[in-house]
């Protein structure tokens, strides 16, 4: 109107009423919709328009399709009023006029949630509505105005989410570029997303045809070292998968089983150990790259008291100690800036049998670093797993030795990895069977041996296969976590399930409503060792029997029954002859009520039942017999009751005990 305002001469009243030109027919979209539009929404992001009206559907629009829908959700009772695209979370939200909700899901066309005015508590005609993306909420104003924040949960995975196709070896977290980096045995490095669970990128191949069996950052952040089973460490950036070293020694190439990135008074070194025994140091000099790729000569005390099996695991403990174990179960503590021996423990020989307990491997160290700096002679300040499931806190300074030991695992399964808080208040440790328990050892060793376990805060089922690495996000107060079971998850400080990378939709690590909690993985949840423990699960004694077990004596039901049989027996003499028939008869029931209490607790054992009938013997005629009456009166002939002198059929004797004795005595001297 503004152009033809500016052709038309003053003065033309004519020419000053006259309306602006029509648009030309390949400049506009019609959409024909029968009863028209009630209300729509346009999102350019997802190039998607979506309709609503009187026909209480709403229709999703290509902008250049306008013949026909590219969907229609059928669901409202009323005619719709308001719509809206929620882009971040792939939803539509709509209204009726009925004050209805319903959150509709854009990939799958269906209704995820509906909320009718009896659940929202809406009265009134609905005159407007707004939706608010950061806050997640839905305003509506009818008699009152209403802010409906909208907590929409996550869609179940159609199958069991996989992080990897291999199992993972182990993962790492790098808060410089708040990545998530992880390995499998297939020699495939994945990179992900911390805040959103998202793939960033991958490379494979790694470490040829071997399989990685750990990794680490370098003090920077900016690159990533992987040891593999062929013997070399690899230094790599991962951001674009390119590698920039390769580190080997002349020797035979062992495993490396583990290794870390360590500063010594502003010197950085890479120190790898594994199958060859010994603890290669390769000191990180950028400008000296030949010197870089082979390690340093070993230290005298390595070669000539050093560890006698292959080296499972390393950790450190700025600014100058080192530990490490070995498959023997020993664990030597290293003066890094020196080279010698700290202190040994658990050195094999100490008055332990071999032969008693053959897998003495100790795979996992931590240090609790708080303790170590100050140097305290009583308390504990390394952490070690042991056989059976066992863990060990060790003192460290005058006379090294352990202080504690508990089993974490009803299982008594190995624990196969730990972490400690940065404050080493809590520890975390995870088993082979995939659960993960939190303790609070604040306290726990600080002023001499420790007799029991230390209190336990939480525990869950992380994974169904065995954690191969924990590490703790202080941060963020969350977990992450991976395992032989091919996933990579994170959980919070307290156990609840973030999510599992790779899955189909991203998490927000600062948004609650988006995590997967309180949902569990679903294999997790159907894994028979998920199930709660019980006293009575555990034991193979039916159950109830605890309680009674408590208020008796430790006896049997079958032996506390023949001595009440034997009682009753001997109230009266029995005739001569009849002893032997008795005793004979006695042992015979005594067979059968064996037989009979065995094959009841098999079957208690193979139902699911929690209160067995009480059965109890019958005490009085256990020494009758059964005989088949050799004459019976003809059926239908009426009984002559004029022998017993009575007319009353219904007539019923209430006999004592003592009664009851002279009736069975005088049963035995007819027969």
């Amino acid at each position: 109107m503004r152009s033809v305002g500016k052709t038309v001469k003053p003065g033309d009243s004519s020419a000053s009423l006259a309306l602006p030109g029509r648009h030309a027919e390949w400049a506009r979209t019609v959409f024909r919709i029968r009863k028209g539009v009630q209300t729509f929404s346009f999102c350019r992001r997802q190039n998607l328009l979506v309709t609503g009206g009187m026909d209480r559907l709403i229709r999703l629009w290509n902008p250049y399709l306008p013949g026909k829908p590219t969907g229609v959700l059928k669901g409202h009772r009323a005619p719709v009023i308001y719509v809206h695209i929620a882009f971040e979370e792939k939803k539509v939200l709509s209204m009726s006029a009925d004050n209805t909700v319903k959150i509709w899901d854009l990939e799958t066309h269906g209704c995820c949630c509906t909320a009718s005015s009896r659940a929202t508590g809406l009265t009134g005609e609905l005159t407007a509505c707004l939706y608010l993306p950061g806050q997640r909420a839905l305003c509506v104003a009818t008699d009152g105005l209403a802010c409906l924040h909208l907590k929409v949960g996550s869609v179940p995975e159609p199958h069991p989410v996989r992080s990897h196709r291999e199992p993972v070896v182990c993962c790492r977290y790098n808060p410089v570029f708040r990545h998530v980096v992880s390995c499998c045995e297939a020699s495939v490095v994945r990179v992900w997303d911390f805040e959103t669970g998202r793939q960033v990128s991958e490379f494979i191949g790694t470490h040829g045809s071997a399989g990685i069996t750990c990794l680490t950052f370098d003090s920077s952040g900016r690159r990533l070292v992987t040891g593999g089973r062929d013997g070399c460490l690899k230094i790599w950036s991962y951001n674009n998968g390119h590698c920039l070293h390769t580190l080997r020694h002349d020797e035979n190439q062992s495993e490396v089983c583990d290794g870390t990135y360590m500063e010594v008074n502003q010197n950085r070194c890479v120190i790898a150990v594994g199958w060859d025994r010994r603890i290669n140091v390769y000191f990180d000099v950028p400008r000296d790259c030949h010197h870089f790729w082979k390690p340093q000569p070993h230290w005298q005390d390595d070669l000539r008291r050093g560890h006698k099996e292959d080296i499972l695991c390393v950790a450190q403990c700025p600014p100058f100690l080192l530990a490490t174990s070995s498959y023997d179960g020993e664990i030597i503590v290293w003066n890094v800036v020196s080279g010698h021996i700290y202190c040994k423990l658990n050195t094999p020989g100490d008055g332990q049998d071999p032969r008693e307990d053959p897998d003495r491997s100790v795979s996992r160290l931590a240090f609790l670093k708080t303790r170590v700096a100050k140097l305290d002679s009583a308390a504990a300040s390394l952490i070690s797993n042991g056989p059976t499931g066992s863990v060990t806190f060790w003192k460290l300074v005058s006379g090294a030795g352990p202080l504690a030991n508990f089993t974490p695992s009803r299982g008594k399964s190995q624990v196969s990895s730990i972490v400690v808080t940065a404050g080493d208040t809590l520890t975390y440790l995870a088993d082979q069977q995939g659960f993960v328990h939190v303790y609070n050892i604040q306290e726990y060793g600080l002023q001499g041996p420790e007799l029991q376990a230390p209190n336990s805060v939480t525990s869950w089922r992380a994974h169904i296969g065995m954690v191969t690495s924990l590490e703790l996000i202080e941060g963020d107060s969350s977990l992450l976590s991976s395992s032989l079971d091919c996933t990579v998850r994170l959980w919070s400080k307290d156990g609840a399930y973030i999510g599992t990378f790779g899955q189909n939709r991203p998490w927000d690590v600062f948004t609650p409503a988006s995590w997967g909690h309180p949902r569990v993985p679903f294999e997790n949840l159907t894994d028979h060792q998920s199930l709660p423990t019980h006293r009575v699960l555990e034991t193979d004694v039916p159950a109830g029997y605890w309680e009674g077990e408590k208020a008796q004596d430790p006896m049997t039901e079958e032996e506390k029954v023949l001595p009440e049989t034997e009682k009753t027996l001997n109230r009266r003499p029995f005739p001569e002859g009849a002893t032997a028939l008795i005793e004979s008869e006695v042992k015979a029931d005594e067979s059968q009520w064996s037989s009979f209490c065995r094959g009841r607790l098999l079957s208690t054992r193979r139902k699911s039942c929690w209160k067995v009938p009480e059965l109890k013997w019958p005490s009085i005629y256990q020494a009758l017999q059964c005989h088949e009456v050799a004459c019976v009166s003809a059926l239908g002939e009426k009984p002559d009751l004029s022998v017993i002198g009575s007319d009353d059929l219904f007539s019923v004797s209430v006999y004592s005990q003592e009664p009851e004795a002279e009736l069975l005595e005088g049963t035995l001297a007819a027969e």
